[in-house]
C-alpha cells in the first residue's frame, strides 16, 4: 500500500491586507483605475486593468473596495508594503509606553519605610510612569480608613511639585487606592 506524501501550503490572509492582481473579485467586473502617480485612468474591466498592470510590470492593488465602483491602483506592491512597514516602525518608535508601577503601604507604616516607598515612587515618576499607591488594610484596621486616607494625602503632599493626582484615594474592598501621574513637561524641559 502506497501512502501519498503531498505537502499542502496554507496561506493566512489578514483582513488588513489589500487584494492584489487575481485576488480582486468585483460584481459586474468594473473598477475605477488610477496609475502610480494618482492620475485617473477611468472605469474599466478588471481583466483590462490587470493586462495594463502586467505590461508595466506592476501590480493592480485594490485601494477602496467599498467604493462604487471599487478603486484600484497600478503600483509596485512590494515597494508599497516596504514603505508602509517603515512608516509604522517609525510611528512605534515615537510612541511612549506609560506603565503603572505600584507602591504598597500599610496604615501603621514607620517613617523610614514611608521615605523608602516615597523615594521609589519618585524614581518611577521620573521615568515617566504612573504610580498606584495602595494602602492594604487587615482585620481591625478596616474600621479606621481615615488613617489610610491621611497617609495617602501625606504621600501626595510630599510629591505635590512633580505629580498630579489622577485619581483620589478611594476604598476598594480591603485596599485604598490613589493614582499619581507625572506632571506634563513643556517643550523647554521645565515643568
Amino acid at each position: 500500500m502506497k501512502v501519498n506524501n503531498m505537502k499542502q501550503e496554507v496561506f493566512f490572509i489578514s483582513k488588513e491586507t489589500e487584494r492584489i492582481n487575481e485576488e480582486i473579485r468585483v460584481r459586474g467586473g468594473e473598477i475605477r483605475v488610477t496609475d502610480a502617480e494618482g492620475q485617473s485612468l477611468g472605469v474599466m474591466q478588471v481583466k483590462d486593468a490587470l493586462n495594463m498592470a502586467m505590461e508595466q510590470h506592476l501590480d493592480l492593488v485594490e485601494i477602496a473596495p467599498k467604493a462604487k465602483p471599487p478603486v484600484c491602483r497600478i503600483m509596485d506592491y512590494g515597494k508599497y508594503r516596504y514603505e508602509k512597514q517603515k512608516r509604522e516602525k517609525e510611528a512605534r518608535k515615537k510612541q511612549k509606553v506609560i506603565s503603572i508601577k505600584e507602591v504598597k503601604l500599610r496604615p501603621n507604616i514607620e517613617q523610614h519605610d514611608f521615605d523608602v516607598k516615597l523615594k521609589n515612587a519618585t524614581r518611577f515618576l521620573a521615568d515617566g510612569d504612573k504610580v498606584k499607591v495602595t494602602i492594604m488594610f487587615r482585620g481591625r484596621e478596616m474600621s479606621h480608613p481615615e488613617l489610610g486616607k491621611d497617609i495617602l494625602s501625606k504621600f501626595a503632599d510630599a510629591l505635590k511639585d512633580s505629580v498630579t493626582v489622577e485619581r483620589d484615594a478611594k476604598l476598594e474592598g480591603r485596599n485604598m487606592i490613589m493614582i499619581l501621574a507625572p506632571k506634563a513637561q513643556t517643550k523647554g524641559g521645565k515643568q
